[in-house]
């Protein structure tokens, strides 16, 4: 399994389905994990498409990489993950939340999604919901 790869790298991680049901919405576990303080890795690429996800993410305050492959296997993202893992810790610490950033198999880290776009489509929502 690719989270007992990434372990035995060293790489703390927590998994979803050990804190939240397979099936609960985005919108429900991302609340919970912007407050533990978590940096999210998905190759849910839903989460990036779906407006009401991403402003979960902006209003949670989450720092999420996606893959941008989708065809992956488990252990291919952890090979991934583990190349790639020092330029995501350096992202994450320039980089303030929220923010969608894409992983790429070649090791590229880049900003999907950054604090300010979020935070606009947050604000947008909020004027639309109060009107």
């Amino acid at each position: 399994m690719y989270s007992q790869k990434l372990k035995d790298a060293g790489i703390s991680i927590e998994v979803h389905d050990d804190h939240f049901g397979k099936n609960v919405k985005d919108v429900v576990w991302l609340p919970e994990v912007g407050e533990r303080g978590w940096v999210v890795l998905t190759k849910d690429d839903k989460i990036s498409k779906n407006a009401l996800e991403r402003i979960a993410v902006a209003q949670a305050q989450i720092k999420m990489f996606i893959f941008a492959s989708q065809h992956m296997r488990g252990e291919d993202m952890a090979e991934v993950f583990i190349k790639t893992i020092v330029r995501m810790q350096e992202f994450v610490r320039k980089h303030p939340a929220p923010f969608i950033a894409k992983i790429y198999r070649d090791g590229r880290v880049e900003m999907w999604k950054d604090h300010r776009d979020l935070s606009k489509e947050l604000k947008h929502f909020l004027l639309r919901e109060t009107s």
